[in-house]
């Protein structure tokens, strides 16, 4: 019991550990302009909302937020789209060289990104998509679907294939069997491929600053990183901006955490 208690002491410890830099940042979204330099005390004598005002009327942050969220949710949509339907030909078709190509799949998701933005570049810019939601939909989309793919693999090896040919008998097709048997087994997967694509595009910056040029498709971390200060940098509307923008991937993981959690832990059962 003691040992329990002890330990319970450390987690608590860790995640407050883990808290403080976004308890520190709420304050200082909350803190007027006089108190935060210099910083006479931890915690303020009044808050004010003044900064979430200034994000919201004089920056750029609201259509950053917009587009982030759209690029992101279609990038997700297009990289488990195509991921799954790769995952299924992989698990259940007679597929030459199958461990090969996951291998493959595997050490594409380790390749730099600093190493392809020049040709992607040039790519986009000869197809007119420069500045466009579409040229970072499919960048992020092509950096996502090799990790979403190897994922859903996994969880669609481990479904019965008796379930597959019940359905067969009954008369579903290839495409149906995997729209009405496969896809809702492998919810738990396809619901963690999801999010980590969600989140890579979400914070992706790379991309997302040498693809755009205007707040027509500039994303939140380009929107930040450029945020405006002209003889001082104003700390409390960054620290509101970042808020605002931590806020989306939060309420996303809150919301799908019961399937994250059985994702996760089907695939340490596999293992």
């Amino acid at each position: 019991m003691r040992a329990s208690r002890v330990r319970d002491g450390l987690v608590l410890l860790a995640l407050a550990g883990y808290a403080a830099p976004f308890f520190w940042q709420a304050m200082t979204s909350l803190r007027p302009d006089t108190e935060l330099l210099p910083l006479t005390h931890l915690w303020p004598t009044r808050l004010t909302l003044s900064h979430y005002d200034v994000v919201f009327r004089q920056s750029l942050m609201p259509r950053a937020l917009v587009n982030s969220l759209g690029i992101a949710l279609l990038s997700t949509l297009l990289a488990v789209g195509l991921g799954a339907l790769a995952a299924y030909a992989l698990a259940r078709l007679p597929v030459r060289g199958r461990s090969l190509i996951l291998l493959a799949m595997i050490a594409a998701t380790a390749f730099p990104q600093i190493a392809t933005v020049s040709p992607l570049y040039l790519l986009m810019r000869a197809l007119g998509l420069r500045d466009t939601w579409l040229a970072l939909i499919l960048a992020n989309g092509s950096f996502t679907l090799p990790l979403v793919t190897w994922l859903l693999a996994g969880f669609i090896r481990e479904i019965p294939r008796a379930l597959e040919e019940a359905a067969v008998v009954d008369g579903a097709g290839r495409l149906a069997t995997l729209r009405w048997v496969v896809l809702p087994l492998a919810a738990p997967g396809i619901a963690s491929a999801a999010l980590l694509a969600f989140l890579f595009s979400w914070n992706e910056f790379l991309f997302a600053y040498s693809l755009t040029a205007t707040e027509a498709s500039r994303t939140v971390p380009v929107a930040l990183a450029l945020f405006p200060g002209v003889f001082e940098v104003p700390w409390g509307d960054i620290a509101a901006a970042s808020l605002l923008a931590s806020l989306p991937p939060i309420l996303i993981v809150v919301g799908f955490q019961r399937y994250l959690v059985r994702g996760l832990l089907a695939g340490a059962l596999r293992e």
